[in-house]
């Protein structure tokens, strides 16, 4: 007798996605059976399941994809015929799968990487052709879909497809169909800069690719667009993604000073429960979870900065609107403010991760660009560039906090200050310091060339830069034989020199002026112990002109102190011999002190191909987000 069709069945323990069964059945090694016409039709009209589907994916192994080929070819091309065919919502759904697929196939360990995926997804016959019609599709699809949404879908493919095979032969589908156009026009056919973000990381990616080894058409681009409506999309774009950056630090750890209220002074005496209305403050993590919070930062969408360094590199139009455009509303912070600010978290915090460093190296690279363009660095140093940056307070010592609006070079001084401040340690990390005080040679060039005069604490900037040459002598045994060690030795005591020869053409008055020779005459004998610790015997280094003023001005001291009646100076005594002294020193410096070089791209080759592997990893893992 047959069962009643009536009889209940067994409730299953959980249900699945229909979608997610189909998965299942494409991926099984024993279904070598050719997916019928309804199958596929039914595959790309279900909502995709990519978490799933990169589930699924994960648990199989290289080998196991090549071995399921055949299912792996037949998905590959079905997806890419469903968005040429352009019709909803099936196009959408592709595109989706096609993101977390391609994803999934090349994070994989493969023997020979660039074939066995070719394998995988079009085999060696086929690949040509097929690969071909992909990139053209996505490139129609980014230039002409029906909508943003659509056509951003589409360049989350290329991006899975350039992040996951950055280092394959893959990528040169892209160069040889220049993408370029299509994806300014997807820039400037959205209605703000916030969609800009997708497109120009691919673009960083794609401008990146064996730059070094060939001439990239997609950098020839940078260098000739003009679109300035474009341009300022991109740079909303970069604002927006450094203050999202930066808010992340600031959520792990509040720096900013709290003024005195009502309610901030009752929580002080311990009756804050007598506040009605307060907001109670998000408890701190322990200092262990801090710190693995913060090893963790800047966010994966950090990679939109390698595009930055490439804009700022190749286009003048570009490095301006980057400098002076303005906030969007009145109480927001302008783009270049938002990238000042979170360079100075990165900066404080480079020394937690190679991957922060790298991204701070960039960065200041982005700066050096900037302050080397003449036009751009009288902006930079001029009063019409006057805004208000949030910098980095989570670490001591701290700078004067300044609240009130100010000229943008005082906001790099101060974020050379802390960067020298915070990074200190044996293991010093060189490359990071010549940056930094490449920097700040070639504001201070600048501004005495120009004769402008900056109102500044400078007294904070001649402490960090005798306070880093203190260090340098009290750990050289441990530094002497780091790499580029004597070209920070040489840019340093050239700054020190620069500072003390031309101080007066743009230091604000006298007492700065006296500040700097009063805080060398401080260091003692410290100038002659560096100068012997490093052999720097050589009469036109600049370690001598160092020492020669500082001899003057002890000798003066001495007979200063020996005419006086109870042997030791006050201050004000000391202050005085500096005056007087003038009249007296020759401060001998060797010539061509504010001379710099200009920034050569390929003399940071091997920096810069750390940087675009860095952001290439944070791709990938955004799009598994």
């Amino acid at each position: 007798m047959e069962p009643s069709p009536l009889t209940q069945q067994t409730r299953p323990e959980s249900f699945q996605q229909k979608i997610v069964e189909l998965y299942e059945g494409l991926f099984k090694e024993d279904e070598d059976v050719e997916k019928s016409e309804g199958f596929w039709r039914e595959f790309f009209l279900l909502r995709p399941d990519k978490a799933s589907l990169q589930r699924i994916q994960g648990d199989l192994s290289a080998d196991d994809l090549l071995h399921l080929q055949s299912q792996t070819r037949a998905l590959f091309s079905r997806a890419v015929a469903e968005v040429k065919n352009g019709s909803s919502p099936s196009d959408e759904i592709a595109l989706d799968t096609l993101t977390a697929f391609l994803g999934g196939v090349l994070a994989k360990r493969y023997t020979d990487t660039s074939t066995d995926v070719i394998n995988v997804l079009a085999g060696l016959d086929q690949a040509d052709a097929v690969f071909t019609e992909f990139v053209g599709c996505l490139e129609n699809t980014i230039k002409n879909g029906r909508d943003l949404t659509l056509r951003r879908k589409a360049i989350e493919v290329a991006l899975s497809l350039t992040s996951g095979a950055y280092h394959t032969g893959l990528i040169s589908y892209f160069t040889h169909r220049d993408l370029f156009p299509s994806l300014m026009k997807y820039i400037q056919d959205a209605e703000d800069g916030s969609r800009a973000f997708e497109p120009f990381v691919l673009l960083g990616l794609l401008v990146n690719y064996n730059k070094f080894e060939f001439q990239n058409p997609y950098r020839l681009r940078l260098d000739d667009f003009v679109n300035e409506g474009a341009i300022q999309k991109i740079v909303h774009a970069i604002g927006m993604t450094c203050a999202a950056a930066r808010n992340d630090y600031t959520a792990v750890q509040d720096d900013l000073p709290e003024g005195w209220t009502f309610t901030s002074t009752m929580n002080y005496l311990g009756l804050g429960a007598l506040t009605s209305g307060a907001k109670a403050a998000a408890p701190a993590p322990s200092p262990e979870a801090a710190k693995a919070l913060f090893a963790a930062l800047p966010n994966h969408r950090a990679a939109v900065l390698l595009a930055t360094y490439d804009f700022a590199n190749a286009n003048k139009l570009f490095c301006f609107n980057l400098v002076s455009m303005t906030a969007a509303h009145k109480h927001e912070e302008s783009p270049f403010s938002a990238f000042l600010s979170l360079t100075s978290y990165l900066l404080d915090h480079a020394y937690r991760s190679p991957r922060t460093g790298l991204y701070a190296y960039l960065n200041l690279l982005v700066i050096r660009i900037l302050v080397e363009d003449q036009v751009l660095c009288k902006r930079i140093c001029s009063d019409e560039s006057q805004t208000t940056v949030r910098l980095c307070r989570q670490r001591q010592p701290y700078l004067p906090l300044v609240r009130a609006e100010r000229p943008l070079a005082t906001v790099v001084l101060d974020m050379m200050i802390d960067a020298i401040n915070h990074n200190l340690r044996r293991r010093l990390d060189v490359e990071l310091y010549i940056l930094c005080v490449g920097v700040l040679t070639r504001l201070i060039s600048f501004l005495s060339r120009s004769r402008t005069r900056l109102t500044y604490h400078w007294s904070s900037l001649w402490r960090a830069l005798l306070g880093l040459l203190r260090f340098l002598t009290t750990y050289a045994p441990d530094l002497s034989s780091l790499p580029k060690i004597q070209t920070l030795l040489g840019a340093l005591t050239n700054l020190i020199a620069l500072s003390l020869s031309s101080g007066e053409a743009f230091l604000p008055g006298p007492a700065a002026y006296d500040d700097l020779f009063y805080k060398l005459v401080e260091t003692g004998d410290t100038l002659t112990k560096f100068r012997d610790a490093y052999d720097l015997s050589s009469p036109s280094s600049s370690i001598s002109t160092l020492i020669a003023v500082s001899t003057h001005y002890y000798d003066l001291l001495q007979d200063s102190r020996a005419r006086a009646r109870d042997k030791s100076l006050s201050p004000a005594q000391v202050a005085e011999v500096i005056k007087g002294g003038y009249e007296t020193l020759s401060i001998e410096a060797q010539d061509g002190l504010d001379a710099w070089e200009r920034f050569r791209e390929v003399d940071e080759r091997a920096l810069l191909k750390k940087v675009a592997r860095s952001a290439v990893g944070d791709v990938r893992e955004m799009l598994r987000a």
